[in-house]
């Protein structure tokens, strides 16, 4: 039998995004992220109920400030004191790991899906999806970008407007596009 498109990604293999179980998925996913973003504040409190909901894992005590947005919510596990501040974008095709107290700045942006390098494949909307995974106390400034497959080790730091192309060890600061190294 053959396998589903979300089956595929879920695997990490070459699927396509526009399949329709995967549109429904997404189409989820809107409903709980604009459910999170026009409920009062009072009424919301940290999350969202269906977006609490849609998440594969969350800590009580996880905040998202509203604007957020995800790509399919199921696979995205937030551990415990994380924040995510305003425009936080999370495209889950794959799992994404955030650890303990960690904090995400204004719009940052985490990528999973990764799109067919070959132009003609890439026509037939093929994409791959690759984990991100972010330790415990780390924090991400505004505005960074963090491309699919990365991982992010414990008490780094990763500067404002930062693309990150590759992983961080534990306690490194990095900075620019592509983000490097630097002293702290």
């Amino acid at each position: 039998m053959a396998q589903s498109e979300l089956e595929k990604m879920q695997a990490g293999e070459w699927y396509s995004c526009l399949d329709p179980e995967l549109t429904v998925m997404r189409h989820r996913a809107l409903e709980a992220c604009h459910e999170h973003s026009v409920l009062y504040p009072a009424e919301r409190g940290n999350i969202g109920p269906k977006l609490r909901a849609l998440f594969a894992s969350c800590a009580d005590d996880v905040r998202i400030e509203a604007r957020f947005h995800c790509a399919y919510g199921i696979n995205i596990h937030l551990a415990s004191d994380v924040f995510l501040n305003v425009g936080c974008v999370i495209l889950d095709t794959a799992p994404v790991k955030i650890g303990r107290h960690s904090m995400l700045g204004p719009n940052v942006q985490i990528y999973c899906a990764d799109h067919h390098r070959d132009p003609e494949l890439r026509k037939q909307h093929l994409e791959i999806a690759r984990p991100v995974t972010i330790g415990d106390n780390v924090w991400i400034g505004g505005g960074a970008i963090i491309l699919p497959g990365i991982s992010i080790g414990d008490d780094a730091i990763i500067g404002a407007g930062a693309v990150v192309t590759r992983d961080v060890a534990a306690g490194a600061t990095v900075v620019g596009n592509p983000a490097k190294p630097i002293a702290r």
